[in-house]
């Protein structure tokens, strides 16, 4: 569900209009527009072997379980190209954050001009990140490949990359696993049928759709 404040102020309004902007922007090979958000996922294995399906009878899960610790899956997505990657680390810091856009600069898009980068306001996603991780020269060679575009407060949902972390958690993530490997390779996995399929989001909130539900009450 969208929520959108009832008294949305004017910096609200400016962030998601810029953000509605960029996704009217045709395809560009030379500029892509990724999408990049972020979550945690706990690893969890099974205290008690759970009893399998049976006619009749669905399977069947004890409710306590072990905890293995946690991890944070990147989703970089590119929506127009139909194309997603997920990297996963231990924690979310400064540093990962800044690995996982030196892999997008340098390895996923390292033919484009400038990524346009689509991301909400967590405090390790800015470029400072660059060069809290690296040498200088190198952080700011990397702070000039991207193109930031934030979304607002209360507005992540307007971050495509939300609708894909929504997809791989039904889909993949909808239950308990117990280590980063197994994490891993069934993510991998997803991220590689649906790029192979091509997925794209059909986006349709526009401007003009933003305007009459932002307009003022009487």
């Amino acid at each position: 569900m969208w929520c959108i404040p009832p008294k949305a102020d004017g910096a609200f309004v400016c962030q998601m209009e810029e953000v509605l902007d960029v996704y009217k922007r045709p395809y560009d090979p030379k500029r892509p527009q990724i999408c990049m958000d972020e979550m945690p996922k706990q690893l969890l294995a099974e205290k008690y072997e759970p009893v399998a399906v049976q006619p009749g009878q669905p399977q069947k899960q004890d409710y306590e379980y072990e905890r293995h610790g946690t991890t944070n899956i990147f989703m970089l997505f590119g929506p127009l190209a139909g194309k997603r990657y997920i990297e996963t680390n231990s924690h979310r810091k400064a540093v990962d954050w800044a690995q996982v856009m030196k892999t997008l600069s340098d390895e996923l898009y390292s033919q484009a001009e400038v990524i346009v980068l689509v991301m909400d306001n967590l405090n390790t996603h800015k470029l400072a990140s660059f060069y809290e991780t690296f040498e200088p020269e190198e952080a700011h060679r990397l702070s000039r490949r991207f193109e930031l575009h934030y979304t607002p407060k209360h507005g992540s949902w307007l971050n495509m990359a939300e609708i894909e972390l929504s997809a791989l958690v039904r889909q993949c993530l909808n239950r308990r696993i117990a280590d980063q490997q197994i994490l891993d390779a069934e993510v991998q996995a997803w991220v590689q049928e649906r790029n192979d399929q091509v997925v794209k989001v059909d986006w349709r909130f526009t401007t003009a759709d933003a305007r009459i539900k932002l307009r003022p009450y009487p």
